[in-house]
């Protein structure tokens, strides 16, 4: 089994659990940009684990454009909370503001900090997985 697969899949399984918290335990509502960030997220932890278990060399063109995406969008968000791009450039025009900081640990550790930190993480230990089995 490749080591860096499981630590890609372990990320996107944590992320998955953990959003699922934040919303369904802690009533944190997610905005537009939260759930593109989901959709991005919560494949990956099947994709990554089927091709953990099949130990398909191809999981990495599967998993690829989803991590992509959701590192985009987490970007996206992180520079709508942290007042680099104005709110009104946001996506979200119905229900919570895509700027709402349901938490802030540290100062500066927030819900779409966590989602950039999961793909970041994610990204890193698929390239170095897919440079591990050359």
């Amino acid at each position: 089994m490749n080591i860096f697969l499981f630590f890609a899949w372990l990320i996107s399984l944590i992320a998955t659990f953990g959003s699922l918290f934040f919303s369904e335990v802690m009533s944190f509502i997610p905005c537009t940009l939260c759930w593109y960030q989901r959709i991005c997220m919560y494949p990956l932890s099947i994709i990554l684990l089927i091709g953990m278990l099949k130990r398909d060399k191809m999981v990495f063109i599967y998993a690829f454009p989803f991590v992509l995406l959701g590192f985009l969008f987490a970007i996206y968000h992180n520079l709508i909370h942290y007042e680099i791009v104005p709110e009104n450039a946001s996506p979200c025009v119905m229900g919570v503001p895509c700027s709402t900081k349901y938490i802030e640990w540290f100062g500066f550790i927030t819900i779409p900090f966590l989602s950039l930190s999961a793909f970041v993480l994610i990204l890193f230990f698929l390239l170095k997985g897919k440079n591990h089995e050359k």
